[in-house]
C-alpha cells in the first residue's frame, strides 16, 4: 500500500524537471514579453494624451505592438508548457528582434545602445531555442502532454 506522505516526493520524481537552458530562455521570453507589454501601454497612453502626426499610422503602431505583446504572451505560455510549436515560435521572434537591432545601428536615426540590448538577447534566446537541451525538453512525447 503506498505511503500517503510520499506521494508529492513520488509526483516530483515523475515529473520532469526543466533543464537550466530551458530557464534561462524563459526568464529572457518573460523579460521581452514585460518590455513589449510596457510599450504597448506607453504607446496606448501617449495616443490618448498626445497629437500624433498622423493617427492612422499612430493607431496602426499601437495595434502592430499589441499584437506582439499577444504573440510573445502565448510563445512564453507555450514555452512554459513545454510545447514543441514554442521553439519555433520564439525563434521566430528572435529572427525579427535581430533586424529591428541591425536597423538600430544604421541611418540617420541610429541608436546602437538599442541595437545592443535588442541584439544580444535575440542572438542568446535564439541559440537557446535550438540547443538540444531545450530541443528534447520541449519534444513531442504524447505520454507527457496527455
Amino acid at each position: 500500500m503506498p505511503d500517503p506522505q510520499n506521494a508529492p516526493k513520488a509526483a516530483a520524481q515523475d515529473r520532469p524537471s526543466r533543464p537550466p537552458l530551458l530557464t534561462v530562455l524563459i526568464v529572457i521570453l518573460a523579460l521581452e514579453t514585460l518590455l513589449v507589454i510596457a510599450l504597448a501601454c506607453w504607446l496606448v497612453y501617449e495616443l490618448l494624451t498626445q497629437k500624433p502626426e498622423s493617427y492612422p499610422s499612430a493607431v496602426a503602431i499601437v495595434v502592430l505592438v499589441l499584437l506582439t505583446a499577444a504573440w510573445l504572451i502565448a510563445t512564453l505560455v507555450g514555452i512554459l508548457r513545454k510545447r514543441s510549436w514554442a521553439r519555433a515560435s520564439a525563434l521566430t521572434i528572435q529572427i525579427l528582434q535581430l533586424a529591428v537591432a541591425v536597423g538600430c545601428f544604421q541611418g540617420f536615426y541610429a541608436r546602437p545602445d538599442v541595437g545592443w540590448a535588442l541584439l544580444v538577447p535575440a542572438v542568446v534566446a535564439g541559440i537557446l531555442a535550438v540547443s538540444p537541451a531545450v530541443v528534447r525538453a520541449t519534444a513531442r512525447n504524447t505520454e507527457q502532454h496527455e
